[in-house]
């Protein structure tokens, strides 16, 4: 089993920017990939960024050279930097890691959904105009 707890969310205004953090714990397989998904108030869940069990990122076109997501070496701390927050980027964060090797779009479907991996209770993040 492994567990994900988020921290760092909050409220800012638009233009600010805003670090997330993750701690993972629990047994942890080489080929388990790790990610961020939020999911805005009434809406569905949004796959934000992927890191395969190689290290590569991919990241969804909305956030794509404004967020950063990264993990140590250990796999125990991943982080998201959020720059240029929008208001449409209000939502709660979640970190989550998917039970195989993922890569490509159909892996930001997966994180959160049931059966595919495991995934924290979040951090609200809300951008003001």
């Amino acid at each position: 089993q492994v567990q994900l707890v988020e921290s760092g969310g909050g409220s800012v205004e638009s233009g600010d920017s805003l670090r997330l953090s993750c701690a993972v714990s629990g047994k942890m397989h080489r080929s388990y990939s790790m990610g961020w998904f939020r999911q805005p108030p009434g809406t569905e869940r949004e796959g934000l960024a992927v890191i395969d069990s190689d290290g590569r990122i991919n990241y969804q076109d909305s956030v794509k050279g404004r967020f950063a997501a990264s993990v140590d070496t250990a796999k125990t701390t991943l982080t998201l930097s959020m720059s240029d927050l929008k208001p449409e980027d209000t939502a709660r964060y979640h970190c989550a890691v998917l039970y195989d090797r993922c890569s490509g779009p159909l892996c930001y479907k997966l994180l959160g959904k049931p059966n595919f991996g495991a995934w924290g209770q979040g951090t609200e993040v809300i951008v003001s105009s």
